[in-house]
């Protein structure tokens, strides 16, 4: 998402654009949130739960608590890769909360259970945003090709506003995102508590691992915000040059 756009005169100059600055705080930002998560999460992945139960198993004992019998869990490559797909209404674990029993992989199953607790319960935003993923996924990939285009041809300046456009869809899904993550690791905290996986002595480092996984949401939607105040800046009063 940091494309840059290297001195085509838009009233900055053709080596320096300090709108550049804007592109740095959101890279800034991302790392440390993801520095943030990964430090968190191999902390807590060293601390063993007291009910020793794996992340498959806290995924399926919520899912059975909460009335939900048609989510399938499975066992997905990689590290944090955890997501539930409510198209196909999957719930897919990573191999470090999968079959791991510290606190760090049961609140991150907890999590993706908060998302499957969400579609069965028609949680709005987690619709909205289930609704946007085609057209976030499609504006993202051609914004871009949109707004060069405009700039290599010169004169078809609607080619710009047209890519802003579609870049927009990308950043308001990144928004929606927001609620929809906070409000599953409330979702996820509420149901550990109240099954007892969590005993409340490790519920505040379950919390902590969420909140370290939910900065880098909010980073995300930064860095997005702050790429669309930047083509804003750049191409607002492209009438004048």
């Amino acid at each position: 998402m940091y494309n840059g756009l290297y001195g085509y005169g838009y009233g900055y100059g053709m080596f320096f654009d300090p709108t550049y600055f804007l592109i740095l705080i959101g890279v800034v930002l991302s790392l440390i949130a993801s520095a943030r998560v990964k430090s968190t999460y191999a902390k807590y992945q060293k601390v063993r739960s007291r009910s020793n139960m794996t992340g498959a198993m806290t995924a399926e004992r919520l899912l059975r608590a909460n009335g939900i019998n048609d989510v399938r869990i499975e066992h997905v490559a990689g590290n944090l890769t955890d997501h539930y797909d409510p198209r196909s209404k999957v719930l897919r674990l990573s191999d470090s909360v999968y079959g791991s029993t510290s606190v760090a992989a049961i609140s991150v199953a907890a999590h993706e259970v908060g998302h499957c607790i969400q579609h069965a319960r028609g949680y709005a935003p987690l619709k909205i945003r289930t609704a946007l993923v085609p057209v976030a996924n499609f504006g993202s990939g051609i914004s871009w090709i949109l707004i060069l285009a405009g700039i290599f041809f010169g004169g078809f300046s609607w080619l710009i506003d047209l890519g802003i456009i579609f870049f927009s869809a990308a950043v308001l899904f990144q928004i929606v995102t927001l609620p929809v993550e906070f409000n599953a690791s409330s979702r996820a905290l509420t149901a550990l508590s109240d099954t007892g996986i969590l005993y409340q002595e490790e519920i505040g480092k379950g919390r902590k691992v969420l909140r370290a996984a939910a900065l880098t949401y909010v980073a995300s939607a930064a860095a997005a915000i702050l790429q669309l105040l930047r083509l804003v800046l750049l191409f607002g009063n492209r009438s004048r040059d």
